[in-house]
C-alpha cells in the first residue's frame, strides 16, 4: 500500500479536539492499513515524530431508509500520539 493512500481524512470532533491537549490526533485510515504504515505516513506527511499509534475499527450503524433497514459502512480509525513539542498545523485553530 502506498503511503499517500493510508490517511483518508483527519477527524475533527469535540472529543478529538480535547485529545489535542495530550498531543493525540485522530485520522480515518484505509481498511488495509496497519500501525507501521500509519506511523510512516504521519511522519512523512506532517514532518513530526510519532511515539505511539492506536488503531480501532468503527462498526457500521443500521439506518432506516424508507421501509428498509440499511447498514452504513464500517471504517478504521487511528489515534496518533506525537512526541512532546510537536504539533500538526492542520488541526490548529479549529
Amino acid at each position: 500500500m502506498q503511503l499517500y493512500n493510508v490517511l483518508v481524512r483527519p477527524l475533527i470532533t469535540e472529543k478529538n479536539t480535547i485529545l489535542q491537549a495530550l498531543n493525540k490526533y485522530a485520522f480515518e485510515i484505509a481498511k488495509e492499513a496497519n500501525k507501521p504504515q500509519v506511523k510512516q505516513a504521519v511522519e512523512k506527511t506532517f514532518k513530526v515524530k510519532v511515539t505511539t499509534v492506536n488503531v480501532s475499527t468503527v462498526p457500521g450503524k443500521t439506518k432506516r431508509v424508507g421501509r428498509r433497514m440499511v447498514q452504513t459502512r464500517s471504517w478504521k480509525k487511528a489515534i496518533v500520539t506525537l512526541k512532546a513539542g510537536d504539533k500538526i498545523e492542520i488541526f490548529e485553530g479549529v
